[in-house]
């Protein structure tokens, strides 16, 4: 898993290859095997593959979404937010794990952020998503998952550029060393 997390980075240029239906049933799978708070299962999940669709879903924000339109695939990962207080989080478990699946499948994958983000004007990214998709009023949208064969080669992130200013140990005013050796 950790070589997977090593190699993934956000992919927003795709060639034109189909997703295989093989690869298709193994993400929906990861989706309905992700881990959910309580095990509610709040989460439901739209998938696209129609060209047109995905072209007016790429329209979804002002900025960041327009890659969308030349991906195989766009999952829109939504929720019941009256079925948990923490939909938010069991979103975005699934959107990860999705990513995570796709890379592992050698397939591209880039999180397109919606909750609080706008459309045009005064709509948001998500008003905008519902009247597409007919998604119900009481559902929330977190997030969609752009995925295909990846058009661009990213390298990835050196060991030597992790943050590791980022980790405590122990009390927050103590770093992590990567040399550090426990006593």
């Amino acid at each position: 898993m950790i070589n997977l997390l090593r190699k993934r980075r956000s992919i927003r240029k795709y060639t034109q290859k189909r997703i295989s239906e093989t690869s298709i049933k193994l993400l929906l799978e990861t989706l309905l095997r992700s881990p959910s708070s309580r095990n509610m299962k709040p989460c439901d999940f739209v998938v696209v593959d129609d060209q047109k669709m995905l072209l007016k879903l790429s329209n979804a924000k002002e900025h960041g979404s327009q890659f969308l339109q030349h991906a195989a695939l766009g999952i829109v990962v939504c929720a019941d937010s009256a079925k948990s207080d923490v939909w938010i989080e069991d979103c975005s478990i699934a959107s990860i794990l999705v990513q995570m699946v796709a890379q592992s499948l050698g397939l591209g994958s880039c999180w397109i952020q919606i909750r609080n983000r706008m459309h045009i004007g005064t709509e948001t990214a998500e008003t905008y998503i519902k009247g597409l998709l007919e998604i119900p009023d009481q559902m929330k949208i977190l997030s969609i998952i752009s995925i295909g064969h990846p058009g661009e080669k990213k390298k990835p992130v050196a060991k030597g550029e992790l943050d590791y200013q980022k980790i405590r140990y122990n009390h927050y005013s103590e770093y992590y060393a990567p040399t550090k050796q426990k006593k």
